[in-house]
């Protein structure tokens, strides 16, 4: 733009140097016309017979043209840019009109440096004439410095893209009517050119904008003044996520006022949705922090709760009844809570702002309500509408001034009204006169004044369906609404200066919180670099500069417990499931021996059947013959132990054992201090064996099936078995002791034990008979003393058979595997062995193979790619040491991020105030050109 102003000044020149100006005889009279330089024969009268010649006199020729020229220069240019684009033309004209200005100033300073030389003498005229030509050559100078300046002239960016889309638009039009030159003002596009982005970080108030302000500077303003906004509006929302510290916060804006004001209305038709709860009673029992995003590309509009994690909710319906929810979930004898209700909109039809709902006050105290809950309702108000934060005092148009509850709230904490605006509710319920009234009253005078709205929705447009998605906002009604009531009364017309409307009231609101915020910067700046160097300090000294974040937590985790388990599966293999199989199958013989061949518990003290076959006799006893009962009682014992289900048992036991390692890794990993961890991988591990277990177990049963119908045992398994069961019944002889032993403590003693046992010998002979049974008691001994008597003479009777069969046993009768009708205990450990066998290979094969290939994938799955980012944080938040490692981290980054982003709004601010010194400068340069 300099660039084009240079060129037209050149040409002014040239063309004027080519007319011949006519001479005139000298005047002391003459008067020069405002705004030139000089009179084109200013100068031929310094010496009146020596008449300069013609192109000699260079200052004869260049202010006369510079003044005449841009004269008429300027409807020109003027004509020539009024269609150009508001911006462009007006700046172009602006620094034209600005170098005339500058010019005229040295005009003035010439003359009167010739109005000296005149008053002095004619004989000085070789001095004029130097004086003249030093003049000249300092206007020349100060003519180039004012090109390089404008040449430096940094534009706002929103104006050079305005300039760079006009630069060949040609157009033509009218100046300024003809009226000759005018004394140069500030047009609107020379403003914007000037200081356009400083005008966001002013108050808003119709007053401070200037009459000329062109629309194109009016959209930048806001613009920048949104971009502002919406940056300190995200650093808001972050300082709420590092913590509740009041020095951490910016300013927001605080909606109070008392019940049936008009506060839920205002709020809702700033939105453009009713989304606000509703009652008859108090509904509103906690602040509701709202935050407004402008989000022009988007087509949608939703709600988010941040604490809920409830996701996006595009129906407001569903918003209020969730609001609601949350506020009826106070008790009732609280009433109200400080605890904020965070609620976000993102919508393209909101403006950028932050705003705090409090629960409206109240004057008389309902009978269902605390005595104490219009305290309660002060303080939490007065808690909020502290400094910085802006204070909305809504008030109902029907209700004097004077009887204000939010007014009366608000001088308490603001007594100049310097951060208050106040808010007149129900326009229409009033005259028009009243109403503009109080949007000027003085006596409760607020520096950032009122508006009035009339914000309440036609019940035409209520019947509609307020909540569906496409046909949801309101805006439009309430628009329409309040521009048919205040245009249709003159006084709050324009030239009235009452800022009226929603419309306006969001404009005013975003201008004042943008103000705020940014006069809160450099305060704020300040505590947090505090906050940012106690956690760098605690993250230094507690935890050694060590990152941590919660994938990598889960991470470090997951890998350990993987590690340890692959430490298992080279342990567990084989031969452990062997160990495993042959001891169950162990205690299966002992249970087979015991049914068939050794005593049994009884339960009452009854006369037994006379034993037939003896065990004590098996030794002498033939099988094959006339005892033919030994043989039937080992084959069905053979039988039973083949056809036990070795199959499904051998596979359970061998899971279990799996289930059991697993859960001893979870608990010695960091896993045991995760529930949720600790759960899913005994769910992972779980489901794993019952899938395999399934199909292992059958094919396992096919696998032993020969041996259901025909075992025959080798001489070295003979042996093996004898060996085995040797130190079997050596185990069951030991616990039938130890628990013989206990039962003797609990009676009272061996002597105790013996006397009732002889006792029940003797019963049992038939040598003492009782009458009952000995039910409640005989012999002088209760019925609990008799029970456990019974036990110590099954367990007497028991150790005595395992020792005589391990006597047996070991004898040369059982060192022979064609005698095993006499050494049964020796042939079921065979062939339990042998099933043992077989079992292990099977389900080391495929058990233990499959399990440990699918088992670390199936975490990998669970724990790893499936859980969602809040799965992940909640799983390392709950270890306590972990979340404090976590909150220092995290708090730190947030700080450093937010510092940032300070930072880059400090700068912004502080570029807009280098646009705003400039053309301050400006302004006070017009009052001369220093070209010295």
């Amino acid at each position: 733009m300099s660039g084009r102003l240079i060129r037209l000044a050149t040409i002014a020149v040239r063309r004027t140097a080519s007319t011949p100006v006519p001479r005139r005889p000298f005047s002391t009279q003459s008067q020069l016309p405002a705004g030139g330089l000089l009179r084109s024969d200013a100068g031929l009268r310094l010496i009146k017979r020596r008449p300069w010649p013609f192109g000699s006199y260079a200052l004869h020729n260049l202010p006369a043209t510079r003044s005449i020229s841009f004269a008429r220069a300027i409807p020109k240019l003027v004509g020539k840019f009024a269609t150009a684009g508001a911006a462009a033309g007006g700046a172009v004209v602006a620094g034209v009109s600005y170098i005339q200005y500058q010019a005229g100033q040295a005009g003035t300073f010439a003359l009167d440096l010739f109005h000296k030389a005149k008053d002095g003498a004619t004989g000085v005229a070789s001095e004029a004439f130097d004086t003249a030509g030093s003049v000249l050559d300092r206007i020349n100078r100060g003519w180039e410095k004012q090109k390089e300046e404008l040449e430096k002239v940094e534009y706002p960016e929103w104006l050079q893209k305005l300039m760079e889309k006009n630069e060949s638009a040609g157009s033509s039009g009218g100046g300024n009517g003809g009226k000759g030159p005018q004394e140069p003002k500030n047009s609107g596009a020379g403003a914007a050119a000037g200081g356009a982005t400083t005008a966001a970080a002013a108050i808003y108030s119709r007053d401070e904008e200037e009459p000329g302000q062109s629309e194109g500077e009016k959209i930048a303003r806001d613009e920048q003044m949104m971009l502002l906004t919406k940056k300190m509006i995200e650093i808001r929302g972050l300082l709420q996520t590092v913590g509740q510290s009041e020095t951490l916060s910016l300013p927001s804006i605080v909606v109070i006022g008392s019940q049936s004001s008009g506060k839920s209305s205002v709020l809702e038709a700033i939105v453009g949705h009713e989304f606000l709860p509703k009652g008859l009673n108090m509904v509103t029992r906690r602040p509701i922090e709202l935050t407004l995003v402008n989000t022009p590309e988007a087509h949608a509009e939703y709600g988010e709760f941040p604490a809920l994690g409830l996701g996006k909710i595009t129906d407001f319906g569903q918003i209020q009844r969730t609001l609601t929810d949350l506020n009826l979930a106070v008790p009732v004898q609280d009433c109200v809570s400080d605890d904020p209700i965070q609620l976000r909109i993102y919508s393209p039809n909101v403006p950028d702002l932050s705003l705090i709902d409090l629960p409206g006050y109240i004057q008389v105290t309902g009978r269902d309500q605390p005595i104490e809950l219009k305290e309660k309702i002060t303080g939490l108000c007065e808690k909020y509408i502290r400094a910085p934060n802006v204070i909305l005092a809504i008030s109902a148009a029907d209700v004097d001034l004077a009887n204000s509850t939010a007014l009366r709230a608000s001088r308490k904490v603001d007594p100049r009204g310097e951060r208050t605006i106040g808010v007149i509710t129900k326009m229409d319920l009033v005259d028009a006169e009243r109403g503009a009234a109080l949007l000027n009253d003085k006596k409760y005078a607020l520096r950032l004044g009122y508006v009035g709205v009339v914000c309440r929705v036609p019940t035409a447009s209520t019947a509609k369906g307020l909540f569906n998605r496409g046909n949801g906002s309101i805006t439009s009604a309430i628009t329409k609404n309040e521009n048919a009531f205040f245009s249709a009364h003159p006084e709050f017309g324009s030239e009235s200066h009452l800022d009226v409307g929603t419309k306006s009231l969001k404009k005013k609101l975003m201008h004042v919180l943008e103000q705020t915020m940014a006069a809160s910067l450099k305060t704020t700046s300040e505590a947090i670099q505090h906050e940012l160097e106690n956690a760098t300090y605690e993250f230094k000294v507690q935890y050694n500069e060590r990152p941590l974040s919660a994938e990598s937590y889960l991470a470090e985790s997951l890998d350990a417990f993987k590690h340890s388990f692959r430490g298992f599966s080279d342990q567990f293999g084989r031969q452990q499931v062997r160990e495993l199989l042959k001891h169950e199958l162990d205690q299966q013989v002992l249970n087979l021996l015991a049914q068939r061949y050794w005593n049994r518990p009884f339960e009452d003290l009854s006369r037994p059947i006379p034993d037939r076959d003896p065990l004590s006799g098996l030794p002498k006893a033939d099988p094959e013959g006339e005892d033919e009962i030994w043989q039937i009682k080992l084959d069905s014992s053979s039988a039973a132990l083949t056809k036990l289900g070795v199959g499904r048992l051998a596979t359970t036991v061998v899971a279990n054992a799996l289930q059991t390692q697993i859960d001893r890794l979870i608990t010695s990993s960091r896993f045991s201090a995760h529930p949720f961890a600790r759960q899913t991988i005994t769910e992972a591990s779980t489901s794993i064996l019952k899938d395999l277990s399934y199909d292992i177990s059958d094919e396992l049963e096919i696998c032993i099936k020969p041996y259901k119908y025909r075992i025959e045992v080798e001489d070295s398994e003979w042996a093996k078995g004898r060996q085995n069961v040797t130190n079997v019944l050596k185990a069951e002889l030991k616990v039938a002791e130890m628990a013989a032993k206990q039962l003797e403590e609990q009676m009272g003693g061996r002597k105790k034990v013996k006397d009732v046992s002889s006792f029940i010998d003797r019963v049992r002979n038939g040598q003492v008979v009782l009458e009952g049974d000995g039910v409640g008691g005989a012999g002088g001994y209760s019925s609990a003393l008799l029970q456990k008597g019974r036990e110590a003479v099954f367990l007497r009777d028991r150790v005595d058979i395992i020792k005589m069969r391990l006597l047996a046993v070991k004898s040369k009768q059982c060192a022979n595997k064609d005698n095993k009708y006499h050494c049964p205990e020796i042939f079921l450990d065979a062939v339990a062995d042998k099933l043992t066998t077989t079992a292990d290979l099977f389900l080391d094969a495929e058990l233990l193979s499959k399990f440990f290939y699918i088992f670390p994938r199936e975490l990998d799955a669970r724990l790893g790619r499936s859980l969602s980012q809040s799965e992940v944080d909640r799983f390392a938040r709950e270890d306590p040491k972990i979340r404090r490692h976590l909150d220092v981290v995290r708090r730190k980054n947030l700080l450093e991020h937010v510092l940032k982003e300070m930072d880059s709004l400090r700068q912004l601010e502080a570029r807009e105030k280098r646009y705003s010194t400039k053309k301050e400068s400006k302004d006070r340069r017009k009052g001369g050109w220093n070209l010295f």
